[in-house]
């Protein structure tokens, strides 16, 4: 498969063909209405009249296109035709007519209510099987509004022709369509270019295509076939006539591994893009020998290009391969065919490898070669200069270096030219366009930032471009002067270029044409004009990241703007509202604006993205929120912003990005955010909210994904409701005054226990996210990839007791902070399950035991910090331990023992363990010994007494005596002396 490298393209890059292609087709005609002429004096009759009008009767037709469906005579009515001679109607040709720019993508704006205008809709009447001699009946292009294939259009038995495609009908395709044997050409492509969320068309299975056995053309594209997925192909394989079989984005997902008696000897065209195969190519599928057009891109499709299986393919045309896993060197193989018809050849986004032959001069007759985003090496070959029909040549993301070969510019017919994203050195002079006259579209960029352009300041370029898409290229110092005689210009990107100093006045007389213009990442100086004026319904304006100062210039007519990154100062203009009333995205960021965020942004109703982070902005939060329903991401992070959050920003329907970090923000959170229901993104760190995190944002908020909440005043403990939000997978918490245990049911947040794709994101905002976060124990800023950051940091607070086990189901953690808190406790034995885990800081806490044997195991693991807690034993020293030999990670853990730390567990430490027993053993003796002692001499002094008194009567009587005399001489002396006393204290009273 395509490496993921190979698949990073800019989206900048990605509309380049687009943009060529609509430039080429663009053109702002009236709509027509199909008029199919018809000289035929005899007259329909009137059961036909009739016909049609019920017919007519039945469609919506807002444009008239129908308004000539008058009179008697039918067979001058537009888009009918007659039979010569009998009059009887043949030909039904009502397709729209309309120029369609574009015909892969779908219509927006005023594009799309025109061609709404024109389209026909409605119902079709059973009427038309009163035209018993129809043999051609086009639809298309129109829209039905996901109406069902009527199924009486199977009794036209006359029909040869039948164009329901880009009409939109819905519904199962109605298996009575395989009673027309003689129909020859069947298309029911279902998608309008308007209706974006059409349903869909079906069939549970195709048998009934075995009953058209005239059938020359079938196109079922984007029809859903994954019912008949396993046994789509045999009713097919009936149809001895066919010669053009297309079969895209059917959901077809399966190719059977043998087809006996393949009857495919017509075939010439066959189109299975869009498919999700999951496997290779099955032997009879190379023996379809007279196929000329073979596409088969994004088809899912693992296999290595054979010589021999290939073979057959001699004489194709046109092949597209693209966006599968072939591997191996395929241009090798097919260069060994003799015949040289090849005039497309499509090869992107699969891992082919080596270089590219020479033997490519040998398809002298090749008109596209699109071998961009795979793994080929080398160089260009020389050969290349014999492909004198060539209009497109793209090679883009591969691995090609050296420098570019100068007979690029004999290629006469070339049109389209993409060789960036390859590691291209030297220089690009004018002889690598000597001879471009045809070039429209130019594309290069060096991932090494070692190409470098050295033409004329009086260069007069023989081509005059479209589209040019430039980066990473040394164009500079000076703005390249050779784009002044490039007046047809709808697409300029000059990024990176190393351009310093202002943008030339006659720069600006060719934006009026320009649909989209990126100068980012220069070194662009000076004031721009107040307002920049662009194309009607221009796309993108980007010149962020460059040294512009001044006021902030207003873009009009601009769908997508970025001024961020630059020196503009100021106020932002009070009458931005007005003047870009069409902007969609509106980025600021990085700049020096101050003041408040002017009122008439309110007047934006088309807007989706405000990014005005990174400025001087100040006073409490914009509040004019309600009426901008399309808002989705909203960044007011780092300004000095203050007061709380104003409960109109929870008006807005769409808002899922929500970023006022690094403000002054202060108070409780509102309850009126449990009303952003859609809000997948929360960051407010580095404020001064206060208060308990509230339990409604994982009862409400359901789709946040990033919740940042860190460096703020929040106190209590951690909700037990955040644990039921299904896609949060970066939750901060750190930094603040939290108390309590860390909740157990973290351990069942699922999005950290499985791994998401880029689509299954909650959230599809254009804006480009980037957050903030602590990971390895520095700040660490995120962009793009945000959707594989999973994260839990808790760090900085006053959490108690000990780490529940249940964290350690969160398999797909790639990061855990609880370091400065009051853990107590031991480190989970199962932790070692956390596989994913990249950085573990538990530091500053009150932990103790060992260090779990489990934990070696975690081979991601390339940060730890367990430092100053109460841990004891020895370090483990084996697998993912052996790098973490910084002494400062177990530091502060009087118990530890074993390298990093100076304490030799196995030596030192181990005879000492052993003397400290022998010292314990001898106390415990010594104490036996003394106990013992007391307790014989107690009884023998105890005995030796009184066993004498009760063995010797006279001793026994002789010692009573001597006890009691001794008794009354102790009352004696006390008498007396108590007599004594009582005499003095008389005496002293006196």
């Amino acid at each position: 498969m395509p490496s993921m490298a190979n698949m990073e393209i800019s989206s900048q890059h990605l509309l380049l063909l687009s943009f060529y292609l609509y430039s080429l087709f663009v053109s702002p005609e009236a709509v027509k209405a199909t008029s199919i002429s018809n000289n035929f004096s005899a007259a329909c009759s009137e059961i036909e009249v009739k016909a049609l009008l019920e017919f007519k009767h039945g469609l919506e037709d807002p444009s008239g296109r129908l308004s000539s469906w008058v009179g008697e005579n039918c067979c001058q009515w537009d888009g009918v035709a007659c039979s010569n001679g009998k009059g009887n109607v043949i030909q039904i040709d009502l397709r729209n007519s309309y120029n369609v720019t574009y015909p892969e993508y779908i219509m927006f704006g005023r594009e799309a209510e025109a061609y709404e205008w024109s389209s026909l809709g409605g119902k079709i009447s059973p009427s038309l099987l009163n035209l018993k001699y129809l043999s051609h009946l086009d639809l298309s292009k129109n829209n039905f509004h996901g109406i069902q294939i009527p199924s009486f259009l199977g009794s036209l038995r006359s029909l040869k022709y039948l164009n329901l495609s880009h009409a939109s009908f819905a519904g199962m395709v109605p298996p009575h369509l395989g009673n027309l044997s003689n129909l020859q050409h069947l298309d029911l492509f279902p998608y309008s270019y308007t209706n974006v969320d059409s349903e869909s068309l079906w069939a549970s299975d195709l048998n009934w295509l075995s009953g058209l056995t005239s059938l020359r053309y079938l196109n079922l594209g984007n029809v859903n076939l994954s019912l008949a997925s396993n046994h789509w192909l045999q009713p097919i394989n009936l149809l001895p006539s066919l010669v053009e079989l297309h079969l895209p984005a059917c959901d077809l997902r399966s190719l059977p591994k043998s087809l006996p008696n393949v009857n495919f000897t017509a075939l010439r065209v066959l189109d299975l893009n869009n498919n999700y195969f999951l496997s290779s190519l099955p032997p009879w599928f190379f023996n379809i020998s007279n196929l000329v057009d073979l596409r088969l891109s994004n088809s899912e499709i693992n296999d290595t290009i054979l010589d021999d299986a290939w073979r057959n393919f001699c004489n194709m045309q046109a092949l597209d391969l693209s966006f599968n896993g072939f591997r191996g060197e395929f241009l090798g193989s097919l260069s060994k065919c003799s015949n040289t018809s090849l005039k497309v050849l499509r090869l992107r986004y699969n891992s082919f490898s080596g270089q590219i032959p020479e033997s490519l001069g040998n398809f002298k007759s090749l008109r596209c070669l699109q071998l961009n985003g795979n793994s080929f090496t080398g160089s260009i070959p020389a050969s290349i200069e014999k492909l004198s029909f060539l209009e497109e040549l793209d090679i883009s993301s591969n691995r090609l270096s050296g420098t570019i070969p100068e007979n690029i510019g004999q290629l006469r017919a070339l049109s389209y030219l993409d060789l960036s994203m390859n590691s291209w050195e030297g220089i690009v002079s004018e002889i690598h366009f000597l001879k471009l006259k045809h070039l429209k579209c130019l594309s290069l960029s060096s991932v090494n930032q070692s190409l470098a352009f050295s033409v004329r300041d009086e260069w007069v370029p023989p081509f005059s471009l479209q589209v040019i898409w430039i980066q990473d290229c040394r164009l500079g110092p000076a703005f390249p002067a050779w784009l002044s005689t490039q007046k047809e210009l709808v697409s300029v990107t000059l990024i990176g270029g190393r351009i310093s100093g202002t943008i030339p006045g006659w720069f600006w007389k060719l934006s009026p044409k320009i649909r989209w213009l990126g100068l980012q990442n220069n070194q662009l100086t000076g004031i721009l004009p107040k307002s920049l004026n662009f194309s009607p319904g221009a796309i993108r304006v980007d010149l962020s990241s460059n040294l512009f100062r001044g006021t902030l210039p207003l873009c009009s007519n601009v769908q997508s703007v970025s001024l961020s990154n630059n020196k503009f100062s100021g106020p932002i203009p009070q009458t931005i509202g007005q003047e870009m009333s069409f902007s969609q995205i509106l980025e600021l960021s990085g700049n020096f604006l101050s003041g408040r965020i002017p009122s008439s942004v309110n007047k934006m109703k088309q807007l989706t993205t405000l990014d005005l982070s990174g400025n001087q902005l100040s006073g409490k939060i914009y509040t004019h929120w309600k009426g901008l329903d399309e808002l989705n991401a909203i960044d007011l992070s780092r300004n000095n912003l203050s007061g709380g959050i104003p409960s109109s920003m929870c008006l807005l329907p769409q808002l899922q990005v929500m970023k006022l970090s690094s403000n002054n923000l202060s108070g409780e959170l509102s309850l009126s955010l449990q009303h952003c229901t859609h809000l997948a993104t929360l960051d407010l760190s580095d404020n001064k909210f206060t208060g308990r995190i509230p339990n409604w944002i994982g009862a409400r908020l359901l789709s946040m994904s990033i919740l940042n909440l860190r460096v703020n005043m929040f106190s209590g403990s951690i909700p037990e409701e955040l644990c039921g939000l299904p896609a949060l997978h970066i939750l901060d918490l750190a930094q603040n005054n939290l108390s309590g245990p860390i909740p157990p049911c973290l351990g069942n947040l699922s999005a950290f226990s499985s791994l998401r794709p880029y689509f299954s994101v909650p959230y599809a905002s254009p804006y480009s996210e980037e957050i903030e976060l602590n990971v390895k124990g520095r700040q660490l800023e995120y962009i793009k990839i945000l959707y594989l950051v999973n994260i839990i940091d808790l760090s900085g607070n006053n959490l108690r007791g000990e780490i529940p086990d249940e964290i350690t189901r969160l398999s797909y953690l790639g990061t855990l902070n609880l370091s400065r808190n009051q853990l107590t406790g031991i480190i989970p034995e199962n932790i070692g399950d956390l596989k994913l885990l990249e950085t573990l800081d538990l530091s500053c806490n009150k932990l103790s035991g060992h260090i779990p044997p489990s934990m070696p195991s975690m081979t991601s693991l390339n940060y730890l910090n367990l430092s100053y807690n109460n841990l004891s034993g020895q370090i483990p020293s084996a697998n993912q331990f052996l790098t973490l030999n910084d002494p400062s990670v177990y530091e502060g853990n009087p118990g530890l023992c074993g390298p990093p730390l100076p304490i030799n567990c196995s030596m030192p430490n181990e005879d000492g363990a052993h003397k400290q027993d022998d010292q314990d053993e001898e106390d415990r003796s010594e104490k036996i010994w003394f106990y013992s002692g007391i307790a014989v001499g107690f009884v023998v002094g105890f005995w030796g007494v009184c066993g004498s008194l009760i063995v010797k009567k006279s001793w026994r009587y002789t010692y009573f005596r001597f006890v009691d005399r001794q008794k009354d001489r102790i009352y004696v002396m006390i008498k007396v002396n108590m007599a004594r006393l009582r005499r003095k204290l008389t005496n002293g009273g006196r």
